[in-house]
């Protein structure tokens, strides 16, 4: 009905009186449509827009009554009016608005009264559809709004964005944001329905100030989606600082109401998680850089090993964790380390760094493995007494190939040969507890084989036990690459989840 006169419905088995009904309305203004009897009727309201029914009480083939009870079953909010060509009682009065009528007139009936009572129940349900509409937008504000700042990522919040600017309009929506790095993405949701997808897309932001500003554009200047034919696009901008690019919500402007109250409460909602977005990047950014510059800053060149390490920080954090490695040659020995601070903090980190320095000293004063790790535990029992970690070091003659190991609670390291992997597991306690550690292990690494460290976010998996995980990766390290960097990198991409919850460390080292 809205941007047009309402439609209604005139149902009467009389000619006459249909007939002046009819003109009554239609010199008020309204579009009619005509019906003799309640079959009729019905059918007419379940084919045709129907705005308003004026309904004759007495009809030949059932009453007004029912009939009235069979349109507010099968459209509530369509409102009905009826009129009687007889006397009626008080009794007749209530159970015509009883059963769902919105009016009853009774003859004699005047023009005006009709006209003004026809405009009086459409305004109340106007209205009411109104508030229903908002109150289902702002639930579909609501929910989005939580998507989008349960984000894991820029490019997943835009996806939530456009996707929830369908739904709570049912219909086309893009959205359009700058990301920390400064480019400038789409999210765009071809219907409330549709998956939104992610495309590049430029704007020219010269002279908007800060705040939320509405503004109608054609839909070529905004070409992303196929927009309903013959309408514009509702643009709202909402730009938060001056530092900051505006973002933009794009819906066809028939969805919009006076005001456009939802689209710009979401503009604003949008323009906050971006926001806070931004932020978790720019401090994500910060803290890998000052993990990454607590571990090695190189990798020693070796004769006859090659060596590679991947280390990956937890997406869904923005502090830094403890997980940690070490190569490093000391008196022709390599010594290799990798290990976990339990938790997930700057204060993680700066535990992880003291361990790490700790097993570098202890090393280069010739200590071996097991006493390393005795030494480093009394280090942490004593400074550091509510820490735990795990590590596992090892010393590596490059010419033999002997290796001497020491663990203390960390994932066994796998050795891969020839296609056949093998687990090498010493059971010790973890750093922090006092408990008798076992002598350190002794074996060699075949020329031609690969000894891989790792942290337990490789191979931990929500859906998965860790014995699964493992398994896991003896399948995938069963096949070594000729590069090494390459065969870290596929550990991650065939073993990590897409979105890395923990700290991922893995060293290999093969030997020629």
């Amino acid at each position: 009905m809205e941007g047009g006169p309402a439609t209604v419905l005139v149902v009467d088995d009389s000619s006459p009186k249909r007939y002046l009904l009819v003109s009554w309305l239609t010199r008020a203004g309204f579009t009619t449509i005509e019906a003799e009897n309640g079959a009729e009727a019905l059918d007419r309201v379940r084919k045709d827009p129907v705005d308003l029914v004026v309904l004759d009480v007495r009809l030949p083939d059932m009453s007004g009554f029912e009939v009235c009870e069979l349109i507010k079953d099968f459209s509530p909010s369509t409102p009905v009016i009826h009129v009687s060509a007889h006397a009626v009682d008080v009794v007749d009065r209530a159970q015509g608005l009883t059963r769902g009528a919105d009016a009853y007139l009774a003859e004699p009936i005047e023009p005006e009264e009709l006209v003004a009572t026809a405009h009086a129940v459409l305004r109340y349900y106007q209205a009411r559809q109104r508030a229903e509409l908002l109150a289902e937008r702002l639930a579909a504000l609501a929910g989005a709004t939580v998507e989008m700042h349960a984000a894991s990522s820029f490019v997943r919040l835009l996806e939530a964005a456009a996707a929830g600017a369908a739904r709570i309009f049912k219909s086309p929506a893009a959205v359009v944001a700058e990301t920390f790095d400064g480019d400038c993405l789409a999210g765009v949701a071809a219907g409330p329905e549709a998956p939104a997808v992610i495309l590049p897309w430029t704007v020219d932001d010269t002279g908007l100030p800060i705040g939320t500003r509405v503004r109608i554009d054609e839909p070529g200047a905004w070409d992303l989606t196929a927009w309903p034919a013959g309408d514009t696009v509702t643009v709202a901008a909402a730009r938060l600082r001056e530092d900051r690019a505006p973002l933009y919500v794009v819906v066809p402007t028939a969805t919009q109401t006076v005001r456009t109250p939802v689209l710009v409460q979401l503009a604003q909602a949008v323009a906050s998680a971006v926001e806070a977005q931004r932020s978790f990047d720019q401090e994500h950014r910060i803290a890998v850089t000052l993990q990454r510059s607590l571990l090695p800053r190189r990798l020693p060149e070796i004769a006859g090993l090659d060596l590679a390490v991947r280390y990956e920080p937890a997406s869904a954090h923005t502090e830094v964790g403890g997980d940690f490695y070490e190569l490093v040659m000391l008196d022709g020995h390599l010594l290799m380390a990798i290990g976990d601070v339990a938790g997930h903090s700057l204060h993680a980190a700066t535990v992880m760094a003291e361990l790490r320095h700790a097993v570098r000293a202890y090393a280069v004063e010739g200590h071996p493995p097991g006493v390393i790790l005795d030494r480093v535990n009394e280090l942490m029992r004593t400074l550091l007494p509510a820490e735990l970690a795990t590590i596992c070091v090892l010393l590596l003659d490059p010419g033999s190939g002997l290796i001497r190991l020491a663990s203390a609670g960390h994932l066994p390291a796998l050795v891969s040969g020839d296609g056949r992997t093998e687990f090498v597991q010493q059971s010790a306690p973890l750093l922090g507890v006092r408990a008798p550690r076992p002598p350190d292990l002794e074996f060699v690494l075949p020329a031609g084989a690969t000894l891989v460290l790792y942290t337990d976010g490789l191979i931990e998996r929500r859906d998965a036990t860790i014995d699964e995980g493992m398994a896991a990766l003896a399948a995938v390290a069963a096949r070594v690459d000729d590069d090494l960097d390459q065969f870290c990198q596929r550990l991650l991409v065939e073993l990590a989840p897409p979105e890395i919850h923990d700290d991922v460390a893995v060293v290999a080292v093969r030997r020629r």
